[in-house]
């Protein structure tokens, strides 16, 4: 049989090995798979620029990608979400554009079993959720390395050696540029000297071949990282500052040859050597900025000890974090960090969670505590039971939270990006338009040469594509400094555009620990109803039956209690049980309505009422005073322009009260979660975005209705997991924090847009004028992009100013 050629790579190979799908052959499965998805996606057009070009087929690497699978992989990085799909972090090797990322995604998410796909640019980190029943770990590698990329799990440390070494890689690429244009810039001098004073052409001809020689290393190989982003480019059909640039300099370069060769007149090496320098320096300084603004997420790993000392059969054994279980008694000696989550069994202590909540103040605490990962012990020893194990740890799921916001993009940033791709295409396009223009006006070649390579040169599609995600990065980690976690980036995009906040009011408001200010017992208060009342309150975490609980036991020391059946939890209500055949009701007024009871609910407290039977039993007034930040948070908001709202299912007169004392003018009392929902989409429907903060179980219909859900951080786990944003410190001043980062970092995004197309409205038209030159041009583009970056930073800057003067 003879050669066909395979349809995508365009690679011959006999026909008997080829894989037929009509007149289509593929050479295997991988070429006919991206074939299809290039055709599906029309791209169709890649194959037109290849031309009779060849690619380099997927390589099928079934022995490494296998390894993908093993067990041990799995347990290490390899974790399973609350829907049962699997999650793996995994590094991207070979991305250098927003194109590559694109490419990747849409790869990733055209295999069947792909739930959810994204990649973060400023590190190549992706995060992939898949199904493993329907697809392995090993097929989705094999795609990623079938497109022309690499992948590894991502690992900390891992990742810093690469990052060190891509440094050292710039550094060493820099130095040679430097170096050879110092030596350019001395040579420019001699010519410039000459024109003045005189120069024959043999000697211009000498020193141009100097230029030459030291410009050559300077284009291909500092330049290097601009031809293989280019590369990338073109292959992926996306016009990006990389082709700008090195067609710039190739251009430049070529037609400083053939001045050179054929002794025409003045050759351009200095430019092609200025040119690259500047705008490497440049892409190296967006390098560290960026790594700068994502190193919050670092500063976090770095609080997360590798190891912790189990007591074990009255011994200590070092074991690894991910080796510990829920159980285990730990040993936590003073100046250590907490690895685990737990409960401290004996020992006392101050413990900085200034890591965690933002606070600097150390917390005491003692046994019955709890031990919060990332935390670090300043004085105590002590020995505490693991209630959570590592990959479900509070540090460990701020870890994973703050990755995932780091990886998806606000809607704003997505425009961004298309705008800077056709933006690439329009300025080529304007660049060669120039040059015709000043060829034929008439001008000599070279002067119309040199302002065409001056339009690609200053323009600057990098800074359009850096002004959103370097301020949302900037943005993310200033809330995680100080203790607010936004799940996604996106989030601080809405949250900017928000105009309603909704509040509830136990918990949130308040500081979620009311306290029994007066009781009532109806007839007796016999121990018998207390170990009765004492056992119902113990199958509630609700903050109210907590409060009751604490009081009875500080009255009395209660010991065997009862054993109570069909226990259930009525929503917004309370609660009911029956023990020894008797029916027990806890709550409030309007669960002893349900049983026929008609209480007294006069006051100004929170009221709690048990009953036995139809028989009223108790009536308990309970005051949960407001945070102490609450008023002047709820003032700042209202002086933002953002309407609050409380809602709470405890009374009219409760509600009114503490309503009152904070300083909000708008309430809803006595509402179950689903009226705090319908009344969130009520707000929503007359076009209000609303955002909502809570705490409790009563809240999470509310939470996920809103465009925005905020939860405290001691919150119970399902408020927290159906929020979008955690606060860690748990107070309603970083509520009002987040707003004001929310705003300021959407207000940088604006600005940096704005910088950049200023900046592209003045330049573009002057060098298409004639009026600067290509070395001006890429200084210029530089300072373009730091100046986007430098303004991104700002932000850090001022909070840390505000929080100095706080």
């Amino acid at each position: 049989m003879s050669n066909v050629k395979c349809d995508h790579c365009h690679l011959q190979f006999d026909e008997s090995v080829m894989i037929k799908e009509g007149e289509l052959h593929f050479c295997c499965k991988g070429c006919q798979g991206i074939y299809h998805l290039l055709k599906d996606e029309g791209l169709e057009r890649f194959y037109d620029k290849l031309g009779e070009e060849t690619l380099v087929p997927p390589t099928e690497q079934f022995e490494d990608s296998g390894n993908f699978n093993s067990p041990a992989f799995y347990d290490r990085y390899v974790t399973i979400d609350s829907e049962g799909f699997s999650e793996v972090s995994l590094i991207i090797e070979g991305i250098h554009c927003s194109a590559c990322v694109w490419l990747n995604e849409k790869a990733l998410h055209k295999m069947e079993g792909i739930v959810e796909a994204h990649i973060n640019h400023t590190n190549n980190k992706a995060r992939i959720v898949w199904d493993d029943e329907v697809l392995k770990l090993s097929q989705i590698i094999d795609m990623i390395r079938a497109i022309g990329y690499d992948a590894f799990p991502y690992d900390p440390q891992i990742q810093e050696a690469r990052a060190e070494k891509e440094r050292k890689d710039y550094y060493l690429r820099i130095a040679v540029a430097v170096f050879a244009m110092m030596n350019i810039m001395t040579i420019a001098v001699a010519q410039y000297a000459g024109f003045f004073t005189g120069m024959t052409q043999g000697i211009k001809n000498i020193l141009n071949v100097a230029e030459w020689i030291l410009s050559t290393p300077v284009l291909f190989y500092s330049g290097w990282v601009f031809f293989r982003g280019a590369y990338y480019g073109i292959r992926t059909r996306s016009v990006n500052m990389d082709i700008l640039v090195a067609t710039g300099a190739s251009l430049t370069y070529l037609y400083s040859i053939y001045i050179t060769l054929f002794e025409l007149g003045e050759a351009y090496f200095d430019s092609v050597t200025m040119i690259i320098t500047f705008v490497l320096v440049g892409k190296f300084l967006e390098v560290l900025s960026k790594k700068s603004a994502a190193d919050t997420l670092d500063v976090l790993s770095k609080h997360v000890p590798g190891e912790v000392t189990l007591l074990k059969d009255g011994t200590q054994v070092n074991v690894s974090v991910n080796e510990v279980v829920v159980g285990d008694v730990i040993l936590l000696k003073a100046g250590e960090k907490a690895g685990i989550d737990g409960e401290i069994l004996s020992g006392e202590g101050s413990f900085d969670e200034s890591s965690l909540t933002g606070e600097s103040d150390p917390i005491y605490k003692r046994t019955g505590d709890s031990v919060v990962s990332g935390t670090t012990s300043i004085d105590a020893v002590v020995q505490y039971e693991a209630t959570k194990d590592f990959e479900h740890s509070t540090l460990s799921n701020i870890l994973t939270m703050l990755e995932r916001s780091m990886a998806k993009k606000p809607r704003i940033e997505q425009l961004a990006n298309r705008l800077s791709e056709y933006f690439s295409t329009v300025i080529l396009l304007l660049a060669f338009g120039t040059f015709f223009v000043w060829w034929f006006w008439p001008h000599p070649f070279n002067i119309a040469f040199m302002v065409g390579i001056s339009v690609i040169v200053i323009a600057c599609p990098c800074a359009l594509a850096l002004a959103t995600p370097v301020a949302t990065l900037v943005g993310l980690g200033q809330g995680a400094k100080r203790g607010i976690l936004f799940k996604e980036a996106a989030q601080l995009e809405t949250l900017a555009q928000t105009d309603t906040l909704v509040l509830d009011k136990t918990g949130t408001i308040t500081e979620g620990r009311p306290q029994v200010v007066d009781v009532q017992w109806y007839g007796t208060d016999s121990e018998g109803y207390r170990l009765k009342l004492q056992a119902l309150l113990n199958a509630s975490k609700h903050p109210v039956a907590i409060g009751v609980s604490e009081y009875l036991s500080g009255e009395a020391e209660l010991t065997a209690l009862p054993i109570l059946d069909e226990v259930r939890q009525i929503a917004a209500k309370g609660m009911v049980a029956r023990c020894e055949e008797q029916m027990l009701s806890g709550g409030n007024a309007a669960l002893m309505r349900d049983q026929g009871i008609a209480p007294a609910d006069e006051s100004a407290h929170t009221l709690f009422y048990f009953a036995v039977g139809e028989t009223l039993v108790a009536r308990f007034e309970l005051a949960d005073k407001p945070r102490p930040d609450a008023a002047e948070a709820i003032r700042a908001l209202t002086h933002a322009g953002i309407d609050v709202i409380m809602l709470t299912g405890d009374h009219e007169r409760s509600a009114r009260k503490v309503a009152a004392e904070v300083g909000i003018e708008h309430y809803h009392a006595e509402l179950t979660p689903e009226a705090k929902a319908a009344l969130v989409a009520q707000m929503q429907s007359e076009g209000h975005k609303v955002v909502m903060a809570g705490d409790g179980v009563n809240d999470i219909l509310a939470l996920a209705q809103a465009e925005i859900g905020i939860a405290m951080g001691n919150g119970s786990d399902i408020a927290i997991d159906v929020s979008d944003v955690v606060l860690m410190n748990d107070s309603l001043t970083s509520l009002e924090e987040a707003f004001r980062i929310g705003r300021a970092t959407y207000g940088l995004v604006k600005q940096n847009l704005g910088l950049s197309l200023v900046y592209n409205a003045v330049t573009v038209p002057l060098a298409m004028a004639g009026y600067i030159i290509p070395l001006v041009a890429a200084i210029s583009m530089s300072l373009s992009s730091l100046l986007v970056v430098g303004n991104s930073m700002r932000i850090a800057y001022s909070w840390k100013r505000a929080a100095k003067r706080r």
